[in-house]
């Protein structure tokens, strides 16, 4: 044993000790610590039942009223006083800083168990996902499991297992390593063929500032992605910040009057710090004006705003920025001082929260669906939530996808007529901002994710179908979220809920519309031929012609 260091005590056999992460910000510390408490409750009654006492690793905070882990040095120093062994429970019922906690669970030699609620009011199963994918690209082990009430059978069953052989086994029958020999010969052709262009051109992805909110699984290791021919700028987002001070108001107020020549409705209000304003709106303009002519600068193909910490305390909110430069159709931006249009034609492809993983998807989806004639306006979602919906036609889980604004409006019902801009919370945005909201059209869709496993890249595909649910039901599921937030009700084909929660290595999924179910048959078949090309390793989830 070290100098000065003491001997830490080994939990009692029936005894599981609890960590949980929170945020940075103590007002969503605050706000999230009553869900956490309750969720954390109905896990100790759980536990009970099999016979065993959950036990806090740290204190609930008097001074600060919340008991999460709110740093990374914070949780190296509860992970000091954790025996290495013990058997371990990260439990969140809020969204959660992964690098909180990171560091401790990769040295644990224990049985780790992540477990989340489910709800939509409290992002936990974000939360959950992100931590998963972050722990499966740190190769390190470990279980997950996520409950309602944690009084269901699948839970309680799955704890016992857990309990007794320290893992949890679910059902993965859904996912399948992509046959090759399966893909059409002109899908083959065509993705071989955008593979070879791409590692021949190379193509850039502008980084502004790398890892969002403690997102290591975002995050792409240079040696895993420059073999694909793609390589990063990195940027700063105060370089954005700057550039925005070069846009003048008249290039700003064209872009916020060809969105509402579009039909875009700005919820404005006088209160900057709770309503959205104009000014915030022509703030928003310059941005998307700013990073469209740095991405330009350095010769970008696609661009990710790290979006939150520090950005937030200097400029509104990007979504509504994010939204537009992810459309196809969208207003035009020219190069300071002339009349050279910069990326006409198409989106300039942007990846909410800096998601690296998500950025290289969209790219690809970009040149993909570009070379199939459809729309090339991608996004990527939260995997938020989602509840069984009988009625209206339908019997069917249908997940609720949500991000904080940067989806395209070509995905919405009536385009852009049927979106809106709403404030950012100010508990999150301080300077305010709007998002670009509306409702997912009905049609048929691609999602996947691409992920880091095992020191190499993966990418899971899938296909699904956007539903249309009565605006009741869409209001109250609003209400159970985010209602700033644009929203889309996906069925997702051969995949149930628990497969996919198992499966999925991330809090992100990328999305992208076919014309018709056999024109996303087809991209998806060409998709999956260019990664697989690129060297990326492919993973068909679920029902598809390539199952």
């Amino acid at each position: 044993m070290a100098v000065g260091q003491t001997e830490i005590a080994k939990p009692a056999a029936n005894e599981v000790l609890l960590v949980t992460s929170g945020d940075l910000r103590l007002g969503a510390n605050q706000t999230c610590w009553p869900a956490q408490r309750d969720m954390e409750a109905k896990l100790t009654a759980a536990f009970a039942q099999k016979g065993y006492k959950l036990v806090r690793a740290h204190k609930y905070n008097e001074l600060e009223k919340h008991g999460f882990i709110s740093s990374q040095r914070m949780g190296m120093d509860v992970f000091m006083n954790i025996h290495p062994e013990a058997k371990l429970v990260f439990a969140t019922a809020a969204w959660q800083y992964t690098h909180h906690v990171l560091p401790g669970l990769r040295s644990h030699e224990g049985p780790i168990l992540t477990v989340a609620n489910w709800s939509g009011e409290w992002p936990g199963l974000v939360g959950l996902l992100n931590l998963n994918g972050s722990l499966v690209k740190a190769g390190k082990k470990f279980s997950s499991i996520w409950s309602k009430d944690f009084t269901d059978s699948y839970f309680l069953n799955a704890l016992e297992e857990w309990l007794l052989i320290g893992k949890i086994s679910h059902d993965l029958t859904h996912v399948h390593a992509l046959d090759r020999g399966k893909v059409p010969a002109e899908s083959a052709a065509l993705g071989a063929d955008l593979a070879r262009d791409l590692k021949r051109r190379k193509a850039i992805v502008g980084i502004f500032d790398e890892g969002c909110m403690g997102m290591y699984n975002a995050i792409i290791d240079d040696e895993l992605l420059n073999p694909a021919g793609i390589f990063k700028e990195r940027l700063s987002q105060s370089a954005l910040v700057a550039k925005m001070q070069t846009v003048n108001e008249m290039e700003a107020e064209v872009v916020y009057q060809w969105l509402v020549a579009k039909g875009v409705k700005f919820d404005i209000g006088e209160d900057a710090a709770t309503e959205l304003t104009q000014e915030q709106v022509i703030e928003q303009c310059k941005m998307y004006i700013a990073a469209v002519r740095i991405a330009k600068e350095f010769g970008c193909d696609a661009i990710g705003i790290q979006y939150q910490q520090g950005l937030k305390d200097m400029a509104p909110a990007s979504d509504l920025a994010e939204g537009m430069l992810n459309n196809a159709d969208r207003p035009p931006v020219f190069a300071e001082g002339t009349n050279e249009e910069l990326y006409p034609g198409g989106p300039l492809v942007h990846f909410n929260e800096v998601d690296e993983c998500a950025g290289v998807d969209a790219l690809v989806t970009n040149r993909c669906w570009s070379a199939l004639g459809l729309d090339p306006s991608t996004t990527l979602h939260d995997v938020r939530w989602g509840e069984h919906y009988k009625g209206d036609g339908l019997d069917e889980f249908v997940w609720l996808l949500q991000i904080s604004g940067a989806a395209p409006a070509s995905h919405f019902v009536d385009g852009y007529a049927g979106a809106k801009s709403e404030r950012q919370p100010p508990m999150y945005f301080p300077l305010g901002g709007g998002s670009l909201k509306g409702v997912g059209k009905p049609g048929e869709i691609v999602w996947s994710r691409v992920f880091v496993e095992d020191g190499a890249l993966h990418a899971d595909l899938g296909r699904g179908t956007v539903v249309s649910l009565p605006a009741a039901e869409t209001e109250r599921r609003w209400k159970e979220t985010t209602p700033q937030w644009p929203i889309v009700h996906a069925v997702l084909h051969g995949v149930s809920q628990n497969q996919f929660m198992a499966r999925h290595r991330a809090n992100h999924v990328n999305v992208a519309y076919g014309a018709s179910p056999e024109s996303a048959d087809k991209a998806l078949a060409t998709k999956a031929a260019m990664f697989a090309e690129l060297g990326v390793e492919v993973h068909v989830c679920g029902k598809t012609q390539l199952s």
